[in-house]
This record gives structure tokens, sequence and C-alpha cells, in this order.
């Protein structure tokens, strides 16, 4: 007889039950079916449900337990493209590799090629069974590993599976945020139970965390940061010497959430605005947007989606970002390395990362008419207030978003977890 292992109480009991033909512990999430949803489908209530494996089946495979010097760190994405939640797993699982053997597991895609030609190992799935059983080998072959989710059910598959191998699992739920609060946070409480540390990228995503029930003492913030290697690859823009700003550019995917038609509402209630020069790098533009930007907004370009806009950072006078329910804004530090002012909203993870007229400007966020008043000023301010707001989100960038101080505090949260 097998065992049925149900999550009752934060305590997992044990039920008999007739085994599955198939001998590897798998989590019971719709066997097969695709993944490409963020955080659905624990089960009713967030129940999780995990089937023990035939240990004999097990060694008869040749896998043995193995002392790490680098245990493996596995981080496990629920898309490959190379947005910021992508990009920062890179980051992260390059800049631990002296301490842990990275292991990226994604569903096939650009991220996983990134991954492959950095020399990680790869574990690529497409369905909830394929994403259990490349974690069920590790657990089966390692008496420790770091486990990082950005999603619900990877979590719930990782101790369903822990409680049966019961190997020192230091796990770790990122929350990067996303275009749905429901989505994003609103689920996130059913993890409360479980032995797991929750890390939002921002004291914004904290908070939305706490407001859907997270419990504030298994959180841990840790922001984003700019890789080393990234940082000095970035061109920089020269001093400023002329008076105002005149080349803006906007770097996000075009989603309603973003609220880049509100920078178009500016242009409209401002007709002077329209001597800016503004080109907007990002996807998935909508035909009634562009047949606006095409019928009364000459001044703006739709550049689409461009992998790498570092030159264009450079080229530019200011990057204005629209969004203020986002929980970072990968973009608005990349505009500080390219050494160009930020125009952002007072809420949201964007407004977090800025200090207004300190290393950076804001707006009120959803406010037409502060956008545009804000736009108007920056065309016309001098040229040593903007070296200096540009200075200043230099030194912003070198310790508050430094790859060294960020990933100690990575290092910090699991010797915290192990202890």
């Amino acid at each position: 007889m097998g065992r049925r292992h149900r999550l009752q109480n934060g305590q997992f009991i044990r039920h008999d039950r007739p085994r599955s033909r198939d001998d590897r512990a798998v989590a019971r999430y719709g066997h097969g079916r695709d993944w490409h949803d963020n955080d659905s489908g624990m089960g009713s209530g967030g129940r999780v449900i995990c089937e023990k494996p035939n240990r004999e089946a097990e060694s008869s495979r040749g896998e043995a337990l193995t002392e790490d010097s680098k245990p493996p760190l596995l981080y496990t994405l629920f898309s490959s493209n190379l947005y910021g939640t992508e990009r920062m797993a890179l980051a992260t699982l390059s800049g631990l590799r002296d301490q842990f053997d990275p292991v990226l597991l994604a569903p096939p895609g650009p991220a996983l090629k990134e991954a492959e030609r950095r020399g990680f190992s790869c574990a690529p799935f497409r369905t909830r069974r394929e994403l259990a059983g490349s974690i069920r080998h590790r657990l089966a072959a390692h008496r420790r590993l770091v486990f990082v989710a950005t999603a619900i059910t990877h979590s719930a598959i990782a101790v369903c599976l822990n409680a049966v191998y019961r190997r020192r699992l230091t796990h770790l739920h990122m929350v990067h945020g996303g275009n749905e609060e429901i989505r994003s946070y609103g689920r996130k409480w059913w993890l409360n139970r479980l032995d797991l540390m929750f890390v939002p990228v921002s004291g914004y995503a904290r908070e939305r965390l706490i407001a859907h029930g997270v419990r504030a003492d298994k959180i841990r913030v840790i922001e984003n940061f700019l890789p080393d290697e990234r940082l000095r690859s970035i061109p920089r823009r020269g001093p400023f010497r002329g008076q105002g700003v005149g080349r803006v550019i906007v770097v996000t995917r075009l989603d309603p959430m973003k609220r880049v038609d509100l920078l178009l509402d500016a242009l409209d209630r401002d007709p002077s605005l329209g001597s800016l020069s503004i080109r907007i790098f990002g996807g998935a533009a909508n035909d009634e947007f562009r047949r606006r930007v095409e019928q009364r907004h000459p001044n703006v370009q739709l550049m689409g989606f461009q992998p790498d806009v570092s030159r264009e950072l450079a080229a530019s006078d200011l990057l204005v970002h629209t969004c203020p329910r986002e929980a970072f804004g990968l973009a608005i530090v990349e505009a500080m390395a390219a050494g160009i002012p930020v125009l952002v909203p007072d809420r949201g993870g964007a407004g977090g990362l800025v200090t207004e007229d300190v290393d950076g400007y804001r707006f009120r966020a959803d406010d037409v008419e502060d956008l545009a008043r804000q736009l108007d000023r920056l065309r016309r301010v001098d040229a040593d207030e903007l070296n200096r707001i540009v200075a200043a989100g230099r030194a912003t960038l070198e310790t508050r978003f430094s790859e060294t101080a960020r990933l100690d505090d990575y290092r910090r949260i699991i010797r915290e977890s192990e202890t």
C-alpha cells in the first residue's frame, strides 16, 4: 500500500491508498496539463496532496545520495521569456554559483536558452508532472538543496515531495508581482503554514502580500539589482549641457495595466508637449493604441520589443514610467545606469525606487494633469539640476541596487532559513 500525504492544520497526515502505477512522487495538480498559469490551481482551499515513491524503484535506478560541497540551487520559472522576472532569476543564479550549483527549471524558451549559454544545468518542463519529476530526481540525489519558486504550485510540489524525502530544503518563494492582483498576491496566504520564506522584490509587493493575508513574519524583502557585468556594459549618456529634456523613452510592455495611455492623455492635455520626441519600446500594442498614436501624435514612435535597449536609453534625456501597480521596474534602474533621469508615479513599486527631486522625479499616479505638468517643467529645467539628479541616481544604483549587497541578502536569508 502506498501513502497519501495531506496537509491539514500545518501537519502532513498520511492515509492508506492504493499505490499509483507511477512510482515517482508527483503532485496531483491535473497530470499532463499545460504549464502556463502562474498561481492557479492548488486544489480546493489550497490543499497539498502527494504520493509516496517506491524507494526500491529509486534504488534500482542507481540514484545515490550526494554530499555536496556546492548544493544545488533550483530556481523554477512559470514562463521562459526574458522580462524582469526571468532576467533576475538568471542574475541570481549567476551571482550565487560560487556557493551553489545553479539549476533552472522552466518551460522551453529564451530564458532556458540563456541559462544553457551560461553553463547552468537546465530542466525544461511543459507539464506539472514533468516539473515534479525534475524536482523529485534532485531530492532523491542530494541531502541539501535550495529551492526558489515563483508560483504557488512550484512551492506546493516541492513541499509535498520533501515530506517524503525529508531533505534539508531551504525554500524561498519569490514574489515579482504581475498583471493581476489576485494571481500575483491574493492566493499566497495558502502557503502561510509551510516551511518557506516569502521574498518580495519591493516594499510595495510586501504591502500587497500582507493586505492579502500573508504573515508578515514570513516575509523578507530583497530588491532587484543590476549585475556588475550588465552595469559595465550599459553605455552612459554624456552630461547635460543645454536646458531641459527633449528626447523621452518609455520601456514597458503595452498592457493596459502599464498605463502608457496616460502619457498620450498628457500630450492631448498640453499641446506644447508635442515638441518632445517620444519613443516607446515594448510589445503587445493593440490596434486602438496604434491608431491613436498614428492619427494624433506624430512625435511618438512605437519601436516594438527589443531585448536590449541600453543604447537607446543612453541616446535619450528622460525615462518615463507610468505604471503604479507593478512590483519593481527594472528599466528604471537601467536608466540610472545609462545616466538619464527618470519620471515615475508616486505609488507602487516604481514610486518606491525613487526619492523625489533627489535621484529622480515623481508625478501623482494616474493623474494626467500632474504628468503633463511635470513633463512641461522638465522641458525647461536647467542642466545643473539634471546632472545632479543623474549623479544621485548613480549613487543609488551603486549602493541600494548593487549586485554585491543584494546577493549578500540572499546568502543571509538562506543561512537564516537553514538554522
